[in-house]
């Protein structure tokens, strides 16, 4: 078996790959139930959003939730249920961002894009109602019987996803289209825009286990590294990667004009400041033991995929 630098042994992309199949399966279950296809003119609107939300993606953001709730031995269907609701509301921002009016992208996850597949007027109403179901899953009792836990789900995540979070970060990027942004401005955009919904998909599986904020700050430093490494480790993809693997157009961002941290960095030190913060990511776990080795292994594959 090799080893890396910081001991982690390679056997463990197996317990990676484990998790990702099953939390893949778990979710496409979950999103094949909830969106089956009604025999009135909502029809397309349901094939729209199974386009879109079934069947691709890393699925990364279920798997935190996962890895995190698994540290406080929280019952895998609802960390499955809490990922799934995360998942639609990630696909609901993509639907969006892949608009004309947004990104203007032809290709997601190795697919047309929804309003490619279908129209424009259908993939608003499909990111609409995924964003919806999000909510709608986390408050149903199924995913916790706690009624304190499923509001505090609900408010983490409207916070994650509204303008001190995702929404506000997209509205950074398409400012960063005319007005050139230095590194700290491309850190805070990323954050948002990335970062915040990787948080809340860590977090929620401390709040599942009823953990106190404060009890919470080792999995925030964490997440927010993780995030950050996740888009550096983006941005080099988009300039070093392979669309077919990618399954979506790269070197979108230069055409555009927009920095990034490998516009601003260069590719070098880009590349050394992501695993700088994967082991900073995994030193925030030092107080786990190998109830972590998930979310340790996770924050290695962010910086090691190839898509």
């Amino acid at each position: 078996m090799a080893a890396r630098a910081d001991g982690e042994t390679v056997v463990e992309a197996s317990l990676l790959h484990a998790a990702q199949a099953e939390v893949a399966a778990g979710i496409d279950a979950l999103f094949d139930r909830r969106l089956a296809i009604p025999s009135d003119p909502r029809e397309r609107l349901y094939r729209a959003m199974r386009h879109a939300a079934t069947g691709g993606g890393k699925r990364l953001r279920p798997l935190l939730v996962r890895a995190a709730g698994d540290l406080f031995h929280v019952d895998r269907a609802l960390s499955l249920r809490v990922g799934a609701a995360v998942e639609a509301m990630h696909v609901y921002s993509l639907i969006h961002d892949d608009l004309p009016c947004m990104d203007d992208d032809d290709v997601r996850r190795g697919k047309p894009t929804v309003h490619r597949a279908y129209d424009e007027a259908t993939a608003v109403l499909a990111g609409d109602s995924l964003h919806a179901l999000a909510f709608e899953w986390l408050v149903d009792p199924a995913t916790h019987a706690d009624p304190f836990v499923r509001s505090e789900l609900v408010r983490e995540l409207a916070l994650a996803a509204g303008p001190a979070g995702m929404a506000g970060g997209q509205m950074m990027d398409l400012a960063a289209e005319t007005v050139s942004f230095d590194l700290p401005t491309v850190t805070r955009l990323q954050q948002l825009k990335t970062g915040a919904l990787i948080g809340f998909s860590v977090e929620a599986g401390a709040i599942l286990a009823r953990v106190p904020p404060e009890g919470r700050k080792p999995l925030r430093a964490y997440a927010r590294d993780i995030g950050l490494a996740f888009q550096i480790a983006d941005d080099i993809l988009d300039v070093e990667g392979d669309e077919a693997l990618a399954g979506k157009a790269l070197n979108k961002d230069a055409a555009a004009g927009k920095q990034t941290f490998v516009t601003l960095m260069g590719i070098d030190r880009a590349r050394a400041q992501a695993s700088l913060l994967v082991d900073q990511a995994t030193a925030h776990l030092a107080g786990f033991g190998d109830e972590a080795r998930l979310l340790r292994e996770i924050a290695h594959y962010i910086v090691e995929r190839d898509r």
